[in-house]
């Protein structure tokens, strides 16, 4: 029998359930796992030919998934530096959130050491999880689960961008006409594997933190985006750039007129607008591009 897709999913642990969720409303997932080599020929050797011999071992979860309600927690979790217990499994019921104990199962340490969260125009929000392992891999088929509750999509628009023109004053003025936001967080890791390490699975630990945000909007003529429309304060982006130096900024839900009233923040911070792309392409929209690179600590929201 040919194992569909949807049946295969990844589940985090939830310490305080004291049970393996999945990661809800995922679209794709991706295990990786990898023998990291060496090329152990020497001057003994007949021919041209590498004779490479294993070093260690890895591995690798990605998850992209719809709604991003949960990008709080998940900001939370990179934020800690503290590896998630990760599985992977086949899975039974209707919801495909029961572990059926597949003889490939597998339940390690792991890192969430890279998310992407996207709020698009008009479009279901999405996030993409890169997960790191560090440490062994164990099989294990006597595990609990609970299956996730689904809550609404989260649409796109509804999600948008604050700055401040310094970074003192509170991010009040939002994007815009935007068309798309993301905000992207990388934790680097380093390998920790000593002699003392038994077996060949590599240990990782994190050194550091890393955040940028991207966000697309339409060009205005006349009604510039300094200007202030319907008595909401839109972003100078512009004159931000020329500064060249960091401003507070936050990424809230909104509403209200043209959805530009921010209502709940989900993550703040300081930024530097890094890089700003004008394009001005023949009977189309012009449109720019810009570019913020994280300037110490980012806060998430209780």
């Amino acid at each position: 029998m040919i194992l569909k897709g949807q049946n295969f999913r990844i589940l985090a642990f939830d310490s305080t359930a004291e049970k393996f969720k999945c990661v809800g409303m995922a679209t794709n997932c991706t295990v990786t796992l990898t023998n990291n080599t060496d090329d152990a020929s020497t001057k003994d050797d007949v021919g041209m030919a590498a004779k490479p011999t294993m070093t260690s071992q890895g591995w690798s979860v990605s998850v992209e998934s719809l709604d991003v309600s949960d990008a709080a927690a998940m900001l939370t979790a990179i934020k800690s530096l503290t590896p998630f217990k990760l599985m992977w499994d086949e899975t039974s019921t209707t919801d495909n959130q029961t572990g059926a104990g597949a003889t490939y199962q597998r339940i390690g340490d792991a890192y969430l050491n890279d998310a992407t969260f996207n709020f698009n125009d008009r479009e279901n929000a999405t996030k993409s999880l890169q997960f790191t392992g560090s440490g062994a891999l164990v099989h294990d088929t006597q595990v609990y689960f609970e299956a996730v509750s689904a809550s609404a999509y989260t649409k796109g628009q509804f999600v948008r961008l604050f700055l401040s023109s310094d970074n003192t004053t509170a991010p009040a003025k939002v994007i815009a006409a935007a068309k798309s936001l993301s905000l992207h967080v990388s934790m680097t890791l380093e390998d920790a594997t000593t002699k003392d390490t038994e077996g060949n699975w590599q240990i990782q630990e994190p050194t550091g933190l890393s955040y940028d945000i991207s966000t697309s909007a339409l060009v205005r003529g006349n009604d510039t985006i300094t200007s202030s429309v319907a008595a909401q304060d839109l972003a100078s982006i512009e004159s931000i750039y020329e500064a060249g130096t960091p401003v507070k900024w936050k990424i809230a839900n909104v509403g209200g007129d043209n959805n530009r009233t921010a209502s709940s923040t989900i993550v703040s911070g300081s930024a530097i607008l890094t890089q700003l792309q004008v394009n001005g392409p023949n009977r189309q929209r012009a449109d720019y591009t810009a570019t913020l690179n994280g300037y110490g600590e980012f806060t998430v929201a209780a």
